[in-house]
């Protein structure tokens, strides 16, 4: 057995074992070395895992040699390796971006905990995505949140603490809706493996338990993800945090959640169980126009950019529930999509703003005004995100918009192109906002020493910039992943 065989388990460890030792070595440069090899581990593993689904089909890993259902689980299928890909992936890749940015945003001695922090995050979040159990998914949930509580507060402004206090009062309530969740199902199948959950909850479908069991696990899953109206901690959460954390968060934390949420939505409960016996569709095609146009229209009047841009997030959080509310493969295959291509586009958009903060004092309109003479490759990397957030061709948001339209056309909802379309001109008109300020208006005098943000900061940011429009022109990954995974999920009936 190579050591390629272990990397299930040791995509979640390596992270894991990685964050005490930061705290042992205490020194800010050691911390991040251990950091970002452990990052750059994490990501190299789930390009492999990803490889080798591709070549041999759905991996299980049995911890301790203990045969699943009976011991814990590490299962990784064609969803959960793209999953892994992203997380890990935008850890690596955000983390080079600290060097400069916590110098502005985090007290010196508390740099050392601050990485700490980011990898038990990372390890919370992947162990969400490649664990085949139930309550492990919850541990892991806790220790992703806990640690996403404590890189919120670290923000500058004292407004973090309170925007930390906010997510952790309605993170916990996610939480135990969520392992109420799990239990129902436990004490209703006597098991908590993922897999033998979903073959034994036949026997007992539509009974009252089961039924509480989805409605727990909804809710709580729907606040995580900050599914409309339940999306009231994330504003403040990225508005205030350390600018690596918002890009961290926006492109990873909510689709980690969307991803749980498809897994208990198909893999356990079933499809028929969920959309054709409820009136699922119904409920999620509502709130997710209402968080398209809501939110979209709230972003329009702000006067941050973290903020005007985390509001979008809320907005773009409906077009991934919006595929799911179409209860086929093509629009599973737009939600996964959109889950991926939002991350990126999102994660970049933040870093680019981490370099207007370090330069400009800032990130209202007001201070980035002339943006476009004073940081020029900023200001464009920032348009080339908010085109793909728009849907323009040639943009990874174009490639989602494409298959949600797809989607509505298959169900003959027309009315729904429209729709769709019609939120895509909000948020032309929230990106327009910053366009408006950066190059239309004058640089402020007291911005003249402003310049490009380090390359630290502008390498990272660029490379996801690059992926916005890579995968909007070659959809071989993105897309050929989504359809494999929503066929799979969907029973490869529709």
């Amino acid at each position: 057995m190579s050591w390629t065989d272990h990397l299930p388990a040791l995509q979640v460890v390596v992270p894991l074992l990685a964050a005490p030792l930061t705290v042992l070595l205490r020194r800010r440069d050691l911390a991040f070395i251990v950091a970002m090899a452990a990052s750059a581990f994490a990501f190299v593993a789930a390009v492999l895992l990803w490889l080798k689904v591709g070549h041999a089909g759905t991996i299980s890993y049995a911890i301790g040699n203990w045969p699943p259902p009976w011991g814990i689980e590490y299962r990784v299928d064609r969803l959960s390796s793209f999953v892994l890909v992203l997380v890990a992936g935008m850890s690596a890749i955000a983390l080079p971006s600290t060097l400069r940015s916590i110098e502005r945003e985090i007290s010196a001695r508390q740099h050392y905990l601050f990485y700490t922090m980011w990898l038990l995050c990372l390890a919370g979040l992947l162990g969400i995505t490649i664990t085949g159990d139930a309550f492990n998914v919850f541990v892991f949930l806790e220790i992703s949140s806990l640690s996403t509580y404590v890189l919120i507060a670290l923000g500058q402004d004292r407004r973090a603490l309170v925007a930390s206090y906010q997510y952790l009062i309605m993170g916990t309530i996610g939480a135990t809706f969520i392992v109420i969740g799990i239990g129902l199902l436990y004490l209703m199948t006597g098991t908590l493996n993922i897999a033998d959950m979903g073959r034994r909850i036949g026997a007992v479908q539509g009974t009252r338990p089961v039924l509480a069991a989805l409605a727990f696990l909804t809710v709580g899953m729907s606040l995580k993800l900050a599914l409309f109206p339940l999306h009231q901690w994330l504003p403040n959460a990225y508005t205030y945090a350390p600018s690596a954390v918002s890009a961290f968060l926006a492109a990873t934390a909510t689709k980690v959640a969307v991803y749980v949420l498809l897994r208990f939505y198909f893999s356990v409960f079933g499809e028929a169980a969920v959309f054709d016996r409820l009136p699922m569709e119904e409920a999620m095609l509502l709130l997710a126009l209402a968080g398209m146009f809501f939110a979209s229209t709230i972003a329009v009047f702000q006067t941050d950019l973290k903020r005007l841009f985390a509001y979008s997030s809320v907005g773009q959080i409906g077009y991934i529930i919006l595929g799911l509310s179409f209860d086929s493969t093509t629009g599973l295959t737009a939600t996964i999509v959109h889950l991926f291509n939002h991350g990126v586009t999102k994660g970049a958009i933040f870093l680019l703003l981490g370099g207007v903060a370090l330069r400009m004092g800032g990130t209202s309109l007001a201070r980035v005004q002339g943006l476009g003479k004073r940081m020029p490759l900023t200001s464009l990397g920032i348009v080339i995100g908010g085109l793909s957030l728009i849907g323009v061709p040639g943009t990874a948001g174009f490639v989602s918009k494409w298959y949600l339209i797809q989607a509505a056309l298959e169900k003959g909802q027309w009315w729904l192109v429209f729709l769709i379309v019609a939120s895509s001109l909000l948020a032309l008109a929230y990106v327009w906002r910053f366009v408006e300020a950066a190059y239309l208006r004058e640089p402020r005098a007291d911005t003249a020493g402003a310049r490009e943000a380090p390359l630290s900061m502008l390498v990272p940011a660029g490379l996801l910039v690059a992926a916005s429009i890579w995968f909007g022109l070659d959809t071989s990954f993105t897309v050929g992943s989504a359809t494999q995974a929503a066929t799979v999920l969907m029973g490869g009936l529709r």
